[in-house]
């Protein structure tokens, strides 16, 4: 699916959330899409159920990390909350020795590709550079430098494609990302040479402080095709709606077809991170609006309405999310801080005169504030 209806560049565009593909309205309604509709045609009750825990557990998690940044245990958290249906519904449309190129705000992606709990937070606290082995989970490192990732995503590609295989690989970036350049070398790239790469972009309304109408007049979705890259413009609170639209762009990189671009128009509930401030520069009307759009609601409304959503499974759920969030939090309670020095540590695979000599300044460097210390 390409957009090929004729847009007139105006504000309102950019930030429209009826011009999307759905297939859940906000009440929970299932609604048909000829498009979409084939995509999730194997989703069942039982799959729905997956797809509400897999976003409640997410959520979760998120609420752990903002709370444990209150606390003094973490030096940043990135929200999520208000993105779980984008992050879980294209995560889970992808095969396990498919790869992952996340943002630092992609933690429901970490979560569905295998994440444990220390994965979460370790990073944010400053205990580990990456938290987790990209190989064990297929999933790179959450990327914090704005739209690098996409790069790194497309390069990834162009190797699966030496090496023969169908696997696809997937970056992630928001909506300010994509006027970053590298976003746009990236699809450049990629359209070139037809690599299998599915460009994820959410489009969360606000880049830190900045409206999505500030740099964009058009719908983020209408740039693809201008790479020669096919694209859909999705609702993201919409599980279902993501899940098929990755689903299908899946399908396109894997057959051959080279790259597939996905919109999914959603909203930042929460800070752009623990440091941000958003009531100064978010109208409170539009973050209450959003909220009745809320996508863990929609599917318990869809479900309760199918008779598959009951007590036993809500307690069942709510265990779950209990004991993760109690894996979470005693992950970044019990963290060892190693010595500094070791952040020198496997800088080069052989030893390194250079790094030596670091070494030994850095150590005179901490050795001052010991001799500090003893003096008081």
């Amino acid at each position: 699916m390409t957009m090929t209806h004729t847009l007139t560049p105006t504000a309102d565009l950019a930030t429209d959330i009826d011009d999307v593909a759905r297939l859940l309205s906000p009440e929970g309604e299932r609604i048909a899409d000829p498009e979409l509709d084939r995509w999730v045609a194997d989703v069942d009750a039982a799959a729905l159920r997956g797809l509400y825990r897999d976003m409640v557990l997410l959520r979760r998690i998120d609420t752990e990390g903002v709370a444990l940044q209150r606390q003094g245990q973490l030096g940043l958290w990135p929200p999520c909350q208000g993105q779980e249906a984008t992050q879980i519904g294209t995560a889970r449309a992808l095969r396990a020795d498919d790869f992952a190129f996340p943002s630092y705000r992609e933690t429901g992606v970490v979560y569905a590709r295998g994440g444990k709990p220390a994965d979460f937070v370790l990073a944010w606290r400053g205990e580990e550079h990456s938290t987790y082995n990209p190989y064990d989970i297929n999933t790179a490192t959450q990327q914090i430098i704005i739209g690098a990732q996409s790069l790194h995503a497309v390069g990834y590609a162009m190797g699966i494609q030496r090496d023969g295989t169908d696997q696809v690989s997937a970056a992630y970036f928001g909506d300010g990302a994509s006027s970053q350049g590298d976003v746009n070398e990236a699809m450049v790239f990629a359209s070139s040479f037809g690599a299998p790469v599915v460009f994820v972009c959410t489009n969360n309304q606000w880049a830190i402080s900045e409206p999505v109408s500030v740099q964009a007049k058009f719908p983020i979705a209408g740039r693809a095709p201008g790479f020669g890259i096919p694209s859909m413009r999705v609702d993201g609170n919409d599980v279902l709606a993501c899940l098929a639209a990755m689903r299908w762009a899946i399908d396109n990189a894997r057959r051959g077809n080279g790259p597939a671009f996905i919109e999914a128009v959603t909203y930042r509930m929460g800070p752009h991170t623990t440091s941000d401030d958003p009531t100064r520069y978010r109208d409170k009307g539009e973050v209450e609006a959003w909220r009745r759009r809320d996508p863990i609601a929609r599917v318990e409304a869809l479900l309760r309405s199918l008779g598959e959503f009951d007590d036993a499974f809500t307690a069942s759920v709510e265990a779950d999310a209990d004991a993760l969030a109690a894996g979470v939090r005693e992950a970044a309670m019990t963290a060892t801080t190693r010595d500094p020095r070791t952040v020198l540590d496997n800088v080069y695979a052989e030893p390194h005169s250079g790094i030596d000599e670091q070494r030994e300044w850095f150590s005179a460097y901490l050795d001052g504030f010991a001799a500090e210390e003893a003096g008081r």
